[in-house]
């Protein structure tokens, strides 16, 4: 069997991936272990030919299993009104959860 290389669509952003490949994607509730399924694959790509989707393709999918769950980089908001003795200050970090892809199928 070939390599299968594929494209996903998850929480508006597309991945490139492939088996044992890690993706960090908007945080999920699932716990450690759990089996994820992506139904949305927009390209396959594996040693006899690429497929594109019209927007996806169909009985393809990629499945994957929950590592954790973490935080991201702190990013900084910074406001400032010049002249008026005035300054915002917000902090941020996204939670993620890290996937490990197990499997690219086809149909």
């Amino acid at each position: 069997m070939s390599t299968l290389e594929a494209i996903i669509h998850e929480s508006g952003r597309q991945f490139a991936v492939h088996a044992g490949s890690i993706i960090a994607i908007d945080r999920q509730g699932l716990a450690p272990g759990q089996e994820v399924v992506f139904d949305d694959v927009r390209l396959l790509t594996s040693a006899d030919g690429t497929t594109i989707g019209r927007p996806s393709i169909e009985g393809a999918k990629v499945i994957g299993k929950v590592q954790r769950a973490f935080k991201g980089e702190k990013v900084i908001a910074y406001k400032y009104r010049r002249r008026k003795n005035s300054a915002t200050r917000k902090g941020h970090r996204q939670r993620y959860t890290s996937v490990r892809i197990t499997s690219v199928e086809t149909n």
